[in-house]
């Protein structure tokens, strides 16, 4: 089931429950972050990703300057230098270090940024065992921890890819056994068709969600069918075979001019060693498991492959459909550390909807009808962004399982493809 911090009609009653929440969720940042070096923590790969002190710097300024600064009484700021250092793109909050130099922060030390998150834990802690606390605050506190866990993810994919530029490939967490639930897999791929129709979509606010979510409003769909699996390894090195790579028909204009213009050959991370494809994980790198989703692919490449199978992307209304009749079981992203665990598995046709890679649709990512972002600062949290990007649905083996809900909508540039995305095909009738 999808898990709500806080019920809206009961925000007043749940502080000691949001205050767990907040320890929980902040540790477990602290957790994931634990392994690394200073310099692991410091180095910036590309201008797309942060430095993990960045991520660790960032998500406790989020809580200092937008509850702490405005609405704790004396609260002593920390470092007033941090507001430049840290805050990420909120231009109503003044100016910040660029994004794409990030990594030229080797200064403040890692030591001395857990000292700035242990400092705002501490006066959170304070603020939140007073019993009268208003709904807005309330809010903007979940918020912020809903915030912190799409952090935890990005900090995961940003050391990845900043691992994966070295050539010793570092582990960051070590290969061992894992207990994991097999789920047979279909010997040929198998479909589940829906009536369409006009159908009902977006958040109905009962709970958390991000304003992009809402509201919640009525679709007309055709009827389609969608894939009970996403594409896996197995197939996509078919499609390498086949001369995927090297075919312009099958890709969007903007697609082949970047397959050529960046050399693309095979998903990110992936290289042969022995004639066999290897690929770049967080436990080093690791032989391709071919029955096991596909995944660092771009949108370009999930559209051409579609199209090389006869096929095409689902929109974000059709995936939103068959997720709404799907069971999310699972537990939190380990708080001791990072470990892929087991996908929640669904009680339906539809396998593998969450919990192992995020699923791109050919929807581009814009307002709903009667969009409304939130007020005051947050109004720049997705608002801004619905322009050139795409939607994808589900969530990833690095994704919290208390954010994946039918209605939650990622979203990226078609050309990215350090993040955990794959893709599930779909099809008229």
């Amino acid at each position: 089931m999808t898990h709500t911090l806080i019920p809206a009609q009961n925000q007043m009653s749940c502080t000691d429950d949001l205050l767990a929440h907040f320890h929980e969720i902040r540790t477990c940042t602290g957790k994931l972050a634990a392994p690394l070096s200073d310099a692991d923590a410091t180095v910036q790969s590309m201008p797309d990703a942060s430095p993990a002190k960045w991520h660790l710097g960032h998500t406790s300024w989020f809580f200092e300057t937008l509850i702490l600064t405005p609405y704790k009484e004396g609260y002593p700021c920390f470092d007033q230098r941090y507001a430049f250092l840290f805050n990420s793109y909120y231009e109503s909050l003044g100016p910040r270090q660029p994004r794409p130099q990030r990594g030229m922060l080797t200064r403040p030390s890692l030591a001395e940024i857990t000292e700035y998150r242990q400092h705002v834990d501490r006066h959170m802690t304070e603020f939140l065992s007073q019993t009268q606390r208003d709904t807005k605050i309330l809010d903007l506190v979940e918020l912020g921890l809903n915030h912190e866990m799409q952090h935890q993810e990005l900090l995961l994919t940003d050391l990845l890819h900043l691992f994966a530029q070295n050539p010793i490939k570092p582990v960051y967490h070590a290969s061992e056994p894992l207990p994991v639930e097999n789920t047979p897999l279909p010997a040929t791929p198998d479909w589940t068709s829906y009536d369409g129709g006009l159908v009902d979509v977006g958040h109905d606010q009962s709970g958390f969600s991000f304003d992009c979510e809402t509201p919640k409003h009525q679709q007309i769909l055709r009827p389609f069918k969608l894939a009970n699996t996403p594409i896996n390894n197995r197939d996509w090195i078919e499609f390498i075979d086949d001369g995927g790579y090297q075919n312009p028909l099958l890709w969007l204009s903007d697609g082949w001019s970047t397959v050529q213009t960046e050399g693309w050959h095979a998903p990110l991370y992936w290289g042969q060693r022995d004639d066999m494809w290897w690929s770049m994980t967080l436990r080093g790198f690791q032989p391709i498991v071919l029955d096991s989703p596909v995944c660092h692919i771009s949108y370009y490449e999930a559209d051409a492959f579609a199209r090389w199978r006869g096929h095409r992307l689902p929109t974000e209304f059709e995936w939103e459909i068959a997720a709404q009749q799907q069971a999310i079981e699972g537990n939190f992203l380990e708080s001791e550390e990072y470990r892929p665990r087991t996908p929640p598995r669904s009680k339906s046709k539809m396998i593998q909807l969450y919990g192992d890679v995020w699923e791109w649709t050919s929807s581009p990512y814009i307002s709903y009808p009667g969009f409304k972002p939130a007020e005051g600062a947050v109004a720049e949290y997705n608002g801004k962004f619905m322009s050139g990007q795409f939607v994808l649905r589900g969530g990833a083996c690095t994704t919290p399982i208390r954010q994946m809900r039918p209605t939650y909508r990622n979203f990226f540039y078609p050309h990215q493809r350090w993040q955990v995305t794959g893709l599930r095909l779909a099809a008229d009738f």
